[in-house]
C-alpha cells in the first residue's frame, strides 16, 4: 500500500507560513533543493491545496523556465510529469500538466490512489490537506524541514486537534544555514 507523506518547511515554532501568509523566511538553504528533487522522485501523486497549487504553477511557466539552471529544469520536468490533484472550494478548473481538480474528499482521493496500481508515495501539500488526512489517521510519515526562525504565529504545520499521535524518528539531516530535516513515521 502506498504511504501518505506530509513534507513541508516549518519555522522552529511550528509554522509553515507567517501571520501574513508569507513563506519568504524559508528560502533555499544549501542542499535543500537537491533534497526536495530527490524526494519528488519517490512520489506517485501529489495532493495539494489551492494556495500551494497556485505557487507551484511557477514551475510550469515558460517565461520562468527560460532562466532555470540545470537543477531547476530537472525539478520542473519531474513536477510536470507528476500527477497532481488540487483541492479548492473556489476553482472550477485547473491548469498545468497532469493536474486535475479533486472530485471527492481528501480521504476519498487517498483511498482512490491507494487502490490504483503503481508505485510512489501519496504526497500531501498544504496544512489544510494534511490536517484533513491526519484527522482520519491517514498520514504515514511527517517530514519537517525546520528553519532557524521563530514566527510567533501563522499557519501551523501540525493540525491543532486534541488528538495524540505517537511518532518514531527515522531520520535527521542537517543542511546549510542551520536548516534541519526531521522524518517521523507514525507509530501504529
Amino acid at each position: 500500500m502506498r504511504d501518505v507523506t506530509f513534507s513541508m518547511s516549518a519555522s522552529l515554532d511550528g509554522y509553515i507560513a507567517d501571520p501574513e501568509g508569507s513563506i519568504d523566511w524559508g528560502g533555499p538553504a544549501e542542499g535543500t533543493f537537491q533534497h526536495f528533487t530527490d524526494e519528488i522522485r519517490g512520489v506517485g501523486v501529489h495532493l495539494l491545496g489551492r494556495k500551494l497549487y497556485e505557487a507551484m504553477l511557477y514551475w510550469e511557466n515558460p517565461e520562468h523556465a527560460r532562466n532555470f539552471d540545470e537543477a531547476e529544469r530537472t525539478w520542473a520536468t519531474l513536477w510536470a510529469e507528476l500527477p497532481k490533484v488540487v483541492f479548492s472550494r473556489t476553482l472550477t478548473e485547473v491548469e498545468g500538466t497532469n493536474t486535475t481538480l479533486a472530485t471527492g474528499s481528501v480521504a476519498d482521493e487517498i483511498a482512490r490512489w491507494r487502490a490504483e496500481p503503481g508505485d510512489g508515495e501519496i504526497a500531501l501539500g498544504g496544512a489544510t490537506i494534511a490536517a484533513e488526512a491526519a484527522a482520519h489517521g491517514l498520514v504515514d510519515e511527517y517530514r519537517v524541514m525546520v528553519y532557524p526562525v521563530l514566527l510567533g504565529g501563522g499557519v501551523p504545520y501540525f493540525p491543532q486537534e486534541e488528538r495524540r499521535v505517537g511518532l518514531r524518528l527515522v531520520e535527521t539531516q542537517a543542511f546549510g544555514s542551520d536548516v534541519v530535516l526531521m522524518r517521523y513515521r507514525v507509530a501504529r
